[in-house]
């Protein structure tokens, strides 16, 4: 009896083996069939890493790294002004700063950073990161590479030329009066090569006089003169628009016209004054009336005294409106928009009521006095010329 219990005792206990020995082997295939891939996409990535570990390795040593790790010399590398990211990655890779241009190019231009490169004079090393470099091409060298200059309504050809010496735009004051007098290189402009087609560019003092508009601008450090010149040129074009040609073409009137109009306009008054001063040139236009216009006589000989004499108003020119009628040959100085404006919108009023003349009342405040007579003219005249004696005594004139 107790032997047939230990045989059935030992056949459970090997049943329970055996079913203990599945149960885990079960559990084991189980593991297995999950963990297999992972393993295998371990190995694989790891295998993948390393493959694009190498392969970025190699890239970077070829076309990122230093050029040589083991140089921190300093280098002078300038980017001119107007440069493209395509000169300034040759300019690199000349100067042996980078490894390869193309990827410079491409790379700086991916990054972003091909718009933001500025120009100036920096130091580079060759120990440094093609992106170090880029980055740094993008910080400017701490000097401005452009300014600001302004020109003045009423101011001449000679009057810009020595305001750009003295705020040392220009070294000096010759080659920009010499460009402006012959207006030569400045043809492709409409109105230039008007103004040179006149026959009377010869005669006049500046062909490019009353042409270079006044305003503020935005020029770079190393503007030439020329460059200069282009700018202020290009400016009038944006002032004389397409209404001003029309009115022009009604009034019976050319560009160069209007604007030597205009040029007296702004040297005879203040702004309030314009368009009646306007007029009055205008009724005197057309009543064939000498113009007698003291600036005109002033610009041709270079007098500043409020009170001119007889001598003065006989100084032979073509710019002396007291000698010749009609207008001078060209304009005395730059006007503003708002002179332009006047001298091709005169004041209705006095156009109809036909005045002729006009004085200064205050030497100091720029007001006029206007007169429909030349009786009434003479009047005003006694009574400010005193005012002018002085004015031109305080002044040291």
């Amino acid at each position: 009896m107790r032997n047939h219990r230990n045989r059935e005792e030992k056949e459970y206990t090997g049943e329970s083996l055996r079913q203990e020995r599945e149960y885990g082997l079960f559990w084991y295939s189980w593991l297995w069939h999950f963990i297999r891939p992972f393993m295998i996409a371990l190995c694989v990535a790891l295998v993948v890493t390393g493959v694009v570990m190498a392969a970025w390795n190699s890239i970077d040593r070829h076309f990122f790294a230093p050029v040589d790790e083991n140089d921190p010399s300093e280098i002078t590398f300038t980017v001119a002004s107007g440069s493209s990211l395509t000169r300034v990655a040759n300019n690199l890779e000349a100067e042996n700063l980078i490894r390869n241009r193309t990827v410079f190019k491409y790379y700086a231009d991916f990054l972003g950073y091909g718009q933001k490169i500025q120009a100036g004079e920096y130091k580079v090393r060759r120990d440094m990161r093609m992106q170090d470099i880029m980055e740094l091409l993008t910080t400017g060298d701490g000097n401005p590479i452009t300014r600001n200059i302004t020109v003045i309504p009423g101011w001449g050809v000679r009057d810009i030329a020595a305001y750009l010496k003295e705020q040392n735009v220009i070294p000096d004051e010759e080659q920009f009066l010499g460009l402006c007098r012959s207006g030569r290189d400045f043809s492709a402009y409409y109105y230039v090569a008007d103004v040179l087609g006149t026959g009377n560019a010869a005669s006049r003092l500046f062909a490019l006089e009353g042409y270079l508009a006044p305003d503020t601008y935005e020029i770079y450090t190393n503007a030439t003169a020329e460059d200069i010149i282009k700018k202020l040129l290009s400016q009038t074009e944006a002032v004389f628009i397409n209404e001003y040609h029309d009115r022009a073409d009604e009034l019976g009137m050319t560009m160069d016209q209007v604007i030597t109009l205009a040029s007296m306009i702004e040297k005879e008054a203040k702004t309030a004054d314009f368009a009646r001063v306007s007029a009055v040139f205008h009724n005197r236009l057309k009543a064939n009336m000498a113009l007698g216009s003291d600036v005109t006589v002033k610009y041709a000989s270079g007098v500043k005294r409020m009170s001119l004499t007889n001598s003065d108003l006989q100084v032979q020119s073509p710019y002396n409106t007291y000698l010749h009628k009609g207008l001078p040959i060209g304009p005395i100085c730059s006007p503003s928009a708002a002179a332009i404006r006047a001298a091709l919108y005169p004041d209705e009023q006095f156009l109809a009521d036909n005045y002729l003349y006009f004085c200064s009342k205050d030497p100091n405040t720029g007001e006029l006095h206007f007169s429909r007579t030349l009786e009434e003219h003479n009047l005003a005249v006694s009574i400010y010329a005193p005012l002018w004696q002085a004015y031109d005594k305080e002044q040291g004139l």
